[in-house]
């Protein structure tokens, strides 16, 4: 069963969505946020964007994850900004992306109406320039997270299946 890795930029919902739809698959489910070192979200909280070397150990981290969670599934939330991001992951194992792609204004809005997240809103738009959407042949869907989140996550759920039945 390939383990979905919820994908996007802050603000998307990727934790929202990937709790729900861990719940509709009956899987294990992990914040990506938690792979994070101190150092990590200590340089996100003070505004400056995290490079490669920084991103390098989280999602290796997270890769082990996905192959300890391979056989029986599960869902991950991680921003899988750049498809070279995407190829750790996938190094993982059987991975399906779902892309929640937002608007701007909508993204900022929801990051600007959260409290509690070491994420500011200042840096959305290094997420926008690094993002790399999901290119063709690579596994997964894209949502408009437009949508309400209910619907976001029967949709996805539906086009899982149809991916991994």
């Amino acid at each position: 069963m390939a383990v979905v890795v919820v994908m996007g930029v802050a603000g998307a919902g990727k934790s929202t969505v990937g709790t729900a739809l861990a719940r509709r698959l009956g899987v294990a489910y992990a914040e990506a946020d938690a792979f994070h070192p101190p150092a990590n979200i200590a340089k996100m909280t003070s505004g400056v964007p995290l490079d490669d070397a920084d991103r390098a150990p989280w999602l290796t981290a997270i890769a082990s994850w996905i192959t300890a969670h391979d056989e029986a599934g599960g869902v991950v939330s991680c921003s899988a900004l750049k498809y070279r991001y995407r190829d750790v992951l996938r190094a993982g194992g059987d991975v399906w992306f779902l892309h929640l792609h937002g608007t701007r204004p909508l993204l900022a809005a929801r990051i600007g109406g959260r409290s509690g997240h070491f994420m500011p809103p200042s840096l959305l738009d290094s997420q926008l320039a690094d993002l790399d959407p999901l290119r063709p042949g690579e596994c997964g869907w894209t949502a408009d997270v437009g949508a309400p989140p209910d619907d976001l996550v029967e949709a996805a759920f539906t086009a899982y299946r149809k991916d991994n039945p």
